[in-house]
């Protein structure tokens, strides 16, 4: 049974995640052999504040900051 955690910046809509859930389970079934009813998602919203790419918060990084602000208008 694969158990899979998937940490996101919080904006992502309910129609992005579905469609990602299908995308990883349509693998994890191809790749792994795994049941379709047996593989568990667990996604986790995290905010641009709480995380850091090289040493930069996401919220302070100037490369990030266009998928930062449209995360925040959905």
């Amino acid at each position: 049974m694969p158990n899979i955690t998937v940490e996101l910046l919080k904006g992502r809509s309910v129609e992005q995640r579905r469609e990602f859930a299908k995308a990883v389970a349509d693998s994890a079934v191809d790749i792994l052999g795994a049941r379709r009813q047996d593989v568990r998602m667990v996604f986790s919203e995290i905010t641009p504040d709480i995380v850091a790419n090289g040493g930069v918060l996401a919220s302070e990084d100037d490369s990030r900051a266009g998928v930062v602000a449209a995360l925040a208008e959905d």
